[in-house]
């Protein structure tokens, strides 16, 4: 596997420890070589590692980092994985008016790079800010339109996160047992890939999750994201969203 591959693997699990490390190695490596493909890929991952600690100012900097040298090397496929972790830093900062401009700019790159898959995580993104941002409509639109490519493709990978993205809209929309529910169908489709939520998706799990116990108690909460854990993740949402 190269590094990107056992990088991105190693952060999914949940292996912050080793992501740091090989990413420290990985920055020195490529910068004697001048391969600033590898540097950017090992920025990025000290990002992520960052924003999954809780300091979105050490990601916005090793985003930042990651994506001058993206811009020196002028590749714009480089700029794609930095621009989407300054993305994820505004929203996750509450910056949400900036974060979907953001979101935005990265689709169009995503578009003009072909990149369907990155262009779905990036829609994905932009409808949970949206929904931040109180516009339901638009937000159950562009969840539509990325759950139906994710199905449509069989791109298993990106399931557990339009459950999230199911969750944090029946929330909004005040239906706490329903966002319980598919809050334990998204972990355990995480659990079925043997990974964890990124950093930003963690997050909206866990608003979720406190509105809903506010909501309607630790109890009643607990069993509705249980039964949740034992739902087909397509059957779900297609009964949560006729």
């Amino acid at each position: 596997m190269s590094f990107s591959e056992n990088v991105r693997s190693a952060f999914r699990r949940g292996e912050t420890d080793a992501v740091v490390r090989m990413s420290g190695a990985e920055v020195e490596r490529a910068q004697a070589a001048g391969d600033p493909a590898g540097e950017v890929e090992a920025r990025y991952s000290l990002a992520r590692v960052a924003l999954r600690g809780g300091d979105l100012r050490g990601g916005e900097a090793r985003a930042r980092e990651a994506l001058d040298v993206a811009l020196r090397s002028r590749n714009r496929s480089l700029e794609e994985r930095p621009r989407h972790v300054l993305a994820a830093v505004a929203r996750m900062s509450g910056d949400l008016s900036r974060a979907r401009v953001l979101y935005q700019d990265s689709i169009a790159l995503n578009e003009a790079l072909d990149q369907p898959r990155m262009v779905v995580s990036e829609t994905h993104n932009l409808a949970l800010c949206e929904l931040g941002l109180g516009n339901l409509d638009v937000a159950k639109r562009l969840m539509a339109e990325s759950r139906e490519r994710v199905f449509r493709n069989g791109w298993a990978d990106f399931v557990p996160y339009v459950c999230v993205a199911g969750a944090a809209l029946a929330s909004a929309e005040g239906d706490h047992a329903r966002a319980a529910r598919l809050s334990g169908v998204a972990e355990a489709a995480f659990a079925a890939l043997g990974q964890i939520p990124d950093p930003d998706d963690a997050a909206d799990l866990t608003a979720v999750r406190t509105a809903g116990v506010k909501a309607l108690g630790v109890n009643a909460f607990a069993l509705e994201r249980a039964r949740g854990k034992h739902l087909d993740a397509r059957t779900a949402l297609d009964e949560e969203h006729p």
